[in-house]
This record gives C-alpha cells, sequence and structure tokens, in this order.
C-alpha cells in the first residue's frame, strides 16, 4: 500500500461574496519534495495556505495532511501536526528579542506541561534549556546568531523573514509552507535564501513555497504549480511549466493559442 501524500487537496472550493478565489483546486504534495505554488498576483496562491492551515474554511473539497482530514482542527493543532507556515509579512512579535521570537515557535513541541513550565518544574526546566539549545543552533545555521539578543522588530525586513523562519522550523515541522520567503530580499539574500531552502529539504522536511522570484523558483523546485483565477492550470517540472503556453499567457494576459 502506498505512503499517503504529505498534502492532499481535493477539489477545493473557496468564494469570497461573489468572488470564486479558489475553483475546485486539486493536487498532491508528495512527501520530501520542495514544491512551488506561483502565479498572477490574485490568483489565489495565499488563500490556499489560508484554507490548509484553515485561517479560511473551505466551501467544498478536502484538504489532509499524511492522511489526516484537515477539516474542523484549529490552526494550532495543524501546526502541533506537523504544518507549519510563514506569512507575505514577517511577523515578529514586537517586544522581544530575536531569541524569545524563536523559542515562540517551539511550544508546540514542548512535551512539559502548560502548568509545570509556568511553575519552572525540573521537567519544563529541561526542556526549555533543550529548546534554547535548539533555538541557538537554528540562529547559528542561519547566520543571525549575534542578533539573538536583539528586538526582531528593530531588524531590517530580510532579516525579520529568517527570524520568522527560524520560528518554523524551531517546531520541527513535517511540512513547511512559505509564503513568498524572497519578498523584499536583495540578490545576495535571496542567493542565501535558496541555500537554506535546498539544505531544509535535504533534511528530509517537505517544503511548499509561494514565490513571484521565478529565478529562485526554477532553481530550486521540484514540482512547480500554477494556479490563475483560483483554478490550478498546469503543473508539472519546471523545465515543463516554463515551456507551457498556458503558463506564459497566465503571466502576459493573452489567450493562449
Amino acid at each position: 500500500m502506498n505512503a499517503p501524500a504529505a498534502l492532499a487537496v481535493e477539489r477545493v472550493s473557496k468564494a469570497f461574496g461573489g468572488v470564486q478565489a479558489i475553483r475546485e483546486v486539486s493536487f498532491d504534495v508528495p512527501a520530501g519534495t520542495l514544491t512551488a505554488l506561483i502565479g498572477p498576483n490574485g490568483a489565489g496562491k495565499t488563500t490556499l495556505f489560508n484554507l490548509f492551515t484553515n485561517l479560511y474554511r473551505t466551501d467544498s473539497g478536502s484538504v489532509a495532511f499524511f492522511g489526516e482530514p484537515l477539516a474542523g482542527r484549529r490552526s494550532d493543532a495543524i501546526a502541533r501536526m506537523g504544518l507549519v507556515r510563514t506569512f507575505q509579512t514577517a511577523r515578529v512579535f514586537a517586544g522581544m528579542t530575536v531569541l524569545e521570537n524563536v523559542l515562540a515557535g517551539a511550544h508546540m513541541t514542548a512535551r512539559a506541561p502548560a502548568f509545570a513550565q509556568a511553575l519552572r518544574l525540573p521537567a519544563a526546566t529541561n526542556d526549555e534549556r533543550a529548546l534554547v539549545a535548539r533555538a541557538d543552533a537554528l540562529l547559528d545555521a542561519l547566520g543571525i546568531a549575534e542578533l539573538r539578543a536583539r528586538p526582531a522588530a528593530s531588524l531590517p525586513l530580510g532579516t525579520q523573514k529568517i527570524v520568522e523562519l527560524a520560528r518554523a522550523l524551531v517546531a520541527r515541522p513535517r511540512m513547511l509552507l512559505l509564503d513568498e520567503p524572497a519578498a523584499g530580499l536583495n540578490d545576495a539574500e535571496t542567493d542565501a535564501l535558496a541555500s537554506l531552502l535546498l539544505a531544509i529539504h535535504r533534511s528530509g522536511t517537505t517544503v511548499v513555497v509561494v514565490e513571484h522570484n521565478m529565478s529562485l523558483v526554477m532553481g530550486i523546485a521540484d514540482r512547480v504549480l500554477v494556479l490563475d483565477a483560483g483554478a490550478l492550470i498546469a503543473s508539472g517540472t519546471p523545465a515543463e511549466i516554463q515551456a507551457n503556453p498556458a503558463v506564459v499567457a497566465a503571466y502576459v494576459g493573452q489567450a493562449a493559442p
């Protein structure tokens, strides 16, 4: 029997008022892959992420994570299952340091009960030490260890995005959903991000990335999914997508021949 897909999306639709944002979208994301989700502005990419994490409810269709239906689950419960996301705009906690921001993502994997953590009982103290060590190791791997005590909100946008990524990774996700991680980054930061995403992928984490930077997408993705006006119009390897006339038409606003 074949193992279930990391993410199975079956005929998902969503409308807002009279606007059909997502139109019966279906696809699977195999475990261990790096998949890019692309499309023109307003195509529905972020809406799909919001549906996967139940920030929005689907009007119809289903989403399953490693065979487990996600309907009716709270967003925090989905995160504890191992499906973790970032957002288009970096969401760091103002008034907290870089390290504190990263540790905020670790609560979903802490073993000690909340009351033990609040009272700083031995089990909670040991867990906290382990989490701090894990967070510090991530900050070092991401090249921002020297910023651990800095207020996260005082950092440049590109660095805040790295902090948010560290916060997602500290939870040891099975799947990482990244919403435009390269937005606002310069060329050097984008190159560093590409190397980082490939390293995350090689570690065994399944990655789905929404991105407008086509050079980045085509350089790192195993598979590319293309949305246009809420519908999935193409899927394939980067080379197949680049040669697909429907994809070219979607981006230039012309009818495909």
